[in-house]
């Protein structure tokens, strides 16, 4: 066969002849889809998570275990520097067996103490009136004025919750039992608190129209504070009283220069 009798469908030479029909190549396979992410679930396990069930079940109570010893090892050592109370005088034992002597603490938790008592400090006075007598007022409370002043009050004053409670603080500080100064400050202690009845006498006018202050006396009541109902421990609930002496006022104090 000649030239001509080649397929004229054949792929063109160069210079536009026809040329040998080439062999078709055979089709490529699409290139392969990039691999997905990874999802949360298919990454590897660490901790206790990359556990077995029943070693993670065995971890799980160990971990309990710990947790539980904890907390009864501080509520030992929390009820040993504890004041005295129903539970430690019910398992008192228990609590130095478990304390002792590994544990054992020399600080003390509460300082001072939680209040176990209610001090309330009253007052009179003996006042002379207008036409010369003298009469003597009835005891006032001032702990329970300022308590109420207090109650309900979202930002009571410095002065309604400490000024009186500190300076009977002071005074019994300062004072022995039989309310005779000890050491350089009972005397300025005593004044201070002098001061502040005779103030608050003027403020609240229980000396009258005209009334003059010539002497106060400060005494204190104090009272337990009663157990809670489901407790077995019993106080007295009878007021025990301290009276102090009759002061005299100093000049500008009678004449309320200190209002």
């Amino acid at each position: 066969m000649d030239a001509y009798d080649e397929d004229p469908r054949g792929p063109q030479a160069p210079d536009g002849s026809a040329g040998t029909r080439l062999p078709e190549d055979p089709p490529q396979p699409p290139p392969p889809p990039p691999p997905a992410p990874s999802a949360a679930g298919d990454r590897p396990r660490t901790g206790v998570a990359a556990l077995s069930p029943r070693y993670q079940i065995g971890a799980a109570l160990a971990l309990a275990a710990v947790a539980v010893a904890a907390c009864v090892h501080l509520l030992m050592v929390f009820l040993s520097l504890a004041p005295a109370n129903t539970v430690t005088k019910q398992h008192g034992k228990a609590i130095e067996e478990w304390v002792y002597p590994e544990f054992e603490q020399n600080w003390k938790l509460f300082a001072p103490n939680p209040l176990q008592q209610n001090i309330a400090v009253q007052v009179r006075a003996e006042v002379r009136v207008k036409d010369g007598g003298l009469r003597t007022t009835g005891w006032t409370d001032l702990s329970a004025q300022d308590g109420a002043a207090i109650d309900g009050n979202p930002v009571p004053s410095h002065a309604q919750q400490n000024e009186l409670r500190r300076a009977w603080d002071f005074f019994a500080a300062t004072h022995g039992t039989d309310n005779r100064p000890v050491g350089m400050r009972g005397s300025l202690s005593e004044q201070y608190l002098r001061r502040i009845v005779v103030m608050r006498l003027y403020r609240d006018d229980a000396t009258g129209p005209g009334g003059v202050i010539q002497r106060v006396q400060v005494r204190s009541m104090t009272t337990n504070v009663q157990p809670p109902s489901w407790s077995r421990e019993r106080v007295s609930d009878k007021p025990v009283y301290r009276l102090m002496p009759w002061w005299t006022p100093t000049a500008d104090e009678a004449a309320g220069g200190v209002r």
